[in-house]
């Protein structure tokens, strides 16, 4: 098994986020253009998705040791999904180079939303 080089965990409110969905910066600045897609594809359940994949955001820059600061934004962390929906993380840019200098190469993620709230963790090996 491979080391735990990072670790990462966010609680994200959903109404919060469905509120900001209804800002086209916000979701341009926050979710790639593929997230943006899956989002709409989840019709009534978009905002859980969104404040799951936000918290996934922030989670996988607290396990980078970093979070939003030193050249990392929000959308150069990407939430992607295999076919049977399990959820991972492609990174980008100033993300990806973080990774890189930790020697880390694998990001696992978990998601989950009840309610008014979603959470996500993150673990770099």
């Amino acid at each position: 098994m491979s080391d735990v080089i990072g670790v990462g965990v966010d609680l994200c409110s959903v109404p919060r986020i469905a509120r900001a969905m209804e800002r086209e910066h916000f979701m341009q600045r926050v979710y790639t253009q593929e997230e943006r897609a899956y989002l709409k594809s989840r019709g009534k359940s978009a905002p859980q998705s969104a404040a799951a994949m936000f918290a996934a955001k922030e989670a996988v820059a607290k396990a980078l040791g970093t979070g939003f600061a030193q050249g990392i934004m929000p959308e150069q962390i990407e939430v992607t999904h295999t076919g049977s929906g399990q959820p991972g993380a492609r990174l980008t840019g100033a993300a990806q180079a973080r990774l890189e200098q930790m020697g880390g190469g694998r990001i696992l993620l978990s998601l989950s939303h009840e309610g008014d709230t979603a959470i996500a963790f993150a673990l770099i090996q």
